[in-house]
């Protein structure tokens, strides 16, 4: 079953930083084609798309002295959008893979895009330490993947009722989870904006990747943010900011707009779509094959296609 989806990204600097460290994309993945002749009526070069295969969304808020969050969160969606543009048949195959492929394969993108940050701090020792989160969220219909490291977030709103599908890596969240702290003072704490698990850092060559798999629904709306959003807005606000908006784009402006008024300390990314599933016949979003014209019948006294007497 075709889907459509209407996406945003908005990224802000905020009202207290002097620079913006976060990055985001969004991304729609096809099978394609580069055409370089033929007897067809079609202009040449002609780069064919066939119909989205796979939708991406990813945050990253990036840390380290001047501007080396900002490197890192750039290196690490950097990575990510190289590697899957040379490389879009794995998540882009023929035929559908299990589950686990797609985790696996996403995970170790996630990986490599660590190493590269450390390689890169290791080479530039002014950016040794400097890490980033990172967010990712892979729709091929219906279901979703979901990979994660720091405390960038992904929600999924439904029926009006946002859900958190990823968990912070911070050391409050462990202090609840042990049993040393009440999950009412965590999001006060001054443990909750200490992480303990991102990319890049003082960390090793491994990190730690949470990987989930969810199934969407009709009307599903994915929402990934820095925790310059979230700090300011509940999961309240976010459900009703964003089911009361006629449009992607007029939710992300009204939540960033909110979280500026209300402080604005950090820097402010969010990203959203809202799927929506079409039946076949109100599919626009048609393979640009579809624009080819049809050939017409051959009348068989043609000359050029009567059959040929090969008698002697």
């Amino acid at each position: 079953m075709p889907v459509d989806i209407d996406y945003c990204g908005v990224t802000d600097q905020g009202r207290v930083r002097q620079i913006n460290q976060d990055q985001f994309l969004i991304a729609t993945l096809h099978p394609a084609m580069q055409l370089q002749a033929t007897s067809l009526p079609l202009q040449l070069p002609s780069p064919l798309l066939g119909r989205a295969a796979g939708h991406l969304l990813v945050v990253a808020d990036g840390m380290g002295g001047h501007a080396a969050g900002e490197r890192a969160s750039l290196l690490a969606v950097q990575h990510l959008f190289q590697r899957l543009f040379h490389t879009p048949d794995c998540v882009c195959p023929a035929q559908k893979q299990c589950d686990n492929y797609y985790l696996q394969y996403l995970r170790q993108l996630v990986q490599d895009a660590h190493r590269c940050i450390i390689d890169d701090a290791a080479v530039h020792s002014e950016n040794r330490g400097m890490g980033t989160t990172f967010t990712l969220a892979y729709a091929l219909w219906p279901k979703l993947y979901v990979l994660h490291a720091g405390d960038t977030r992904c929600y999924r709103i439904r029926d009006g009722q946002a859900q958190c599908l990823t968990q912070d890596h911070t050391l409050a969240r462990q202090l609840v989870e042990q049993g040393g702290m009440r999950p009412e003072d965590e999001a006060d704490s001054r443990w909750s904006n200490v992480l303990w698990n991102v990319l890049g850092g003082h960390g090793g060559h491994c990190i730690t990747v949470d990987a989930g798999v969810e199934t969407l629904e009709d009307s599903d709306v994915i929402l990934l943010c820095s925790d310059g959003l979230y700090r300011y807005l509940d999961e309240t606000t976010l459900s009703d900011i964003v089911s009361q908006s006629a449009d992607a784009a007029e939710a992300c402006e009204s939540l960033v707009a909110l979280a500026n008024a209300r402080g604005g300390e950090d820097n402010i990314t969010v990203v959203m779509g809202r799927f929506r599933e079409i039946a076949a016949a109100e599919d626009s979003a048609r393979s640009s094959l579809d624009s080819i014209p049809d050939a017409e019948a051959r009348d068989p006294e043609d000359e050029d296609t009567k059959p040929h007497d090969m008698a002697t």
